[in-house]
């Protein structure tokens, strides 16, 4: 509405102007009512701070708008880097696991259930030392030091 009102004053005022130019002066000099142009300047002046008001709350609104894009956008990217990280370390215990024969993979399940050596030995038929044997080969392939 104020912005209308402004473009309207504005229109007047460059309308008078241009009536202006049809005196009987010459192109570059013209009688104009001096006192009805100030007051449509006034007019003007006064609609300013409005349309200013306005002007900054656009601008206030649209960075916020962009503050909070970005606060989305590091949001996405920390929660894509946290899926790459993790979907790497799961590629990389998969690649680890891969490495196991079916048999070192059977013990090792019987290992992270907490099963002895000697319960291991009995489920799957062969000696302790067989076991024994196996743990070795799992704990070098995986590179770990313990069992826990």
């Amino acid at each position: 509405m104020a912005e209308e009102n402004v473009q309207k004053l504005l229109d007047m005022l460059y309308e008078m102007i241009d009536e202006a130019k049809n005196a009987p002066l010459s192109n570059d000099k013209c009688v104009l009512n001096r006192d009805e142009a100030l007051d449509l300047l006034d007019e003007i002046r006064a609609q300013m701070p409005v349309e200013l008001k306005r002007a900054q709350e656009l601008v206030r609104a649209r960075d916020e708008y962009v503050e909070a894009a970005k606060r989305d956008v590091e949001r996405m990217l920390q929660k894509a880097r946290a899926d790459y990280s993790a979907a790497r370390e799961q590629r990389a215990a998969q690649d680890l696991l891969g490495k196991l024969t079916t048999r070192e993979q059977q013990v090792l399940e019987r290992i992270v259930a907490g099963r002895l050596n000697k319960q291991i030995a009995d489920d799957l038929g062969i000696s302790i030392k067989t076991v024994e044997a196996h743990r070795a080969n799992i704990m070098e392939k995986l590179n770990v030091n313990t069992v826990a």
